[in-house]
């Protein structure tokens, strides 16, 4: 490990840390790939586990021996060792979960790599609250969902938030990105699956009905929050799938849905 000591916020060498959005770190080193943030010892942990490489660490004095132990296997990234204000003064919030580190995204797999071997995966569109997607991720983990795939417009699994809310587990669960539909369907169908999604219809399937006798291969889809499934998603679905309700409730937030839905359909 190297320990660089920093006191002023404004060296260059604390760049990637200082005011930055996720979308700017996305963009940072591209095409490449960009950074994104791993932000306390458990999610960088994981983070390494999964064969991600840091760039960068940052942490305060006191956290040093967890930043030694983590970066064991990485002695050439530099570790800033910055004081509590000055870390606050670069984020723009209080850094009190030990370790922030700049890290290389990996370069996405194809939807066909991560469906091959899959029976059981979930399929975001359009979910936006970053949230939502850490919570979808945890409970993929540990449910036992095979992969997750989102849509072009579903918001960043490496954004900050939702890697924290996940507790790292988007670097254990297999995901990737597709295409727009309806060419995202076509890829569904062609790997074998049975499209899921998970809807209020007239003619839905309530959800222990179809988890009684389940396809072999089971993409559950699920929609924006507040709006649902887009039309051109809804279209390409094999069933419509619902979560029977109770006193005057029409749905549950989607992300609990989510989990709901992936343990009715476990394997």
């Amino acid at each position: 490990m190297l320990p660089i000591r920093i006191d002023d916020p404004r060296d260059p060498r604390l760049a990637d840390y200082r005011d930055l959005t996720d979308i700017a770190l996305r963009r940072k080193l591209e095409p490449s790939g960009g950074l994104y943030m791993a932000e306390s010892a458990k999610v960088l942990a994981r983070a390494l586990a999964a064969g991600h490489i840091p760039r960068s660490a940052l942490v305060q004095e006191k956290w040093m021996p967890d930043a030694a132990a983590l970066l064991a296997a990485h002695p050439d990234v530099p570790v800033y060792v910055v004081p509590a204000t000055v870390a606050e003064q670069l984020t723009g919030y209080a850094v009190h979960r030990g370790i922030l580190a700049a890290m290389h995204r990996p370069e996405l797999p194809a939807p066909e790599d991560v469906l091959a071997g899959a029976r059981r995966v979930v399929v975001l569109e359009d979910i936006v609250d970053h949230t939502n997607v850490g919570a979808m991720f945890r409970a993929a983990a540990g449910i036992g969902a095979d992969a997750v795939l989102v849509g072009p417009r579903c918001a960043d699994p490496l954004y900050r938030r939702s890697v924290r809310v996940s507790m790292g587990t988007v670097f254990q669960v297999p995901w990737t990105r597709l295409p727009d539909w309806p060419a995202a369907g076509a890829v569904l169908h062609a790997a074998g699956f049975h499209v899921a999604a998970l809807a209020l219809a007239d003619d839905a399937v309530p959800l222990d009905v179809f988890a009684a006798a389940p396809p072999e291969k089971v993409a559950l889809m699920l929609g924006a929050e507040g709006d649902g499934l887009s039309r051109r998603a809804a279209a390409i679905a094999d069933t419509v799938v619902t979560i029977p309700m109770r006193g005057g409730v029409d749905s549950l937030n989607v992300a609990a849905a989510a989990a709901v839905a992936m343990w009715a359909l476990r394997v």
